[in-house]
């Protein structure tokens, strides 16, 4: 999986790269406009923002502000704070894994084109269900991996600084 990730997130990443040195080449050196081409990055975008959202999700790496670490003593503690973190996590993925499926149903539905290419906007929209799916789904395998942890070791109070070696 790690290798699809890393594969797809450097195709999209050097798409999108691509795309705007080719724009930019054409536009200021050879002051030649070329119609259309921002209709056509915002698919690769699009989907290079989400997809870099589910694999840091994936890898358990999204930024947080862990600020209850420091005070908590154990592991058990901070492990604790972690399944807090994460329930709440899966509640607010899951709200918005509802509305990316309105959203769509909705671009089903309508099935928009872009104004100039008249490229079907549902390709670059499908990617909002697409990634919200898989990021609950990350945030619920972390969630249960956390609870199971948490039961499997119910006497584990050993302080932090001593485990660590401080």
């Amino acid at each position: 999986m790690e290798r699809f990730y890393r594969i797809s997130l450097a195709l999209l990443i050097s798409t999108v790269a691509g795309i705007e040195f080719y724009q930019v080449l054409m536009r200021y050196i050879f002051e030649i406009p070329v119609m259309g081409l921002d209709e056509i990055l915002v698919y690769p975008t699009l989907w290079l923002y989400f997809m870099g959202s589910v694999n840091a999700c994936r890898e358990d790496t999204q930024i947080k502000a862990n600020v209850l670490d420091i005070f908590m003593k154990t592991d058990r503690a901070r492990l604790k704070v972690r399944i807090v973190a994460d329930a709440m996590s899966l509640v607010v993925s899951g709200w918005l894994t509802w509305w990316a499926w309105d959203y769509w149903q909705y671009a089903l539905k309508t099935w928009k084109e872009s104004p100039t290419l008249y490229i079907p906007t549902f390709y670059a929209e499908c990617v909002f269900l697409i990634g919200m799916v898989l990021m609950t789904a990350y945030v619920s395998w972390y969630l249960v991996k956390n609870v199971r942890s948490l039961i499997a070791d119910p006497v584990a109070t050993t302080p932090a600084a001593e485990v660590k070696g401080a």
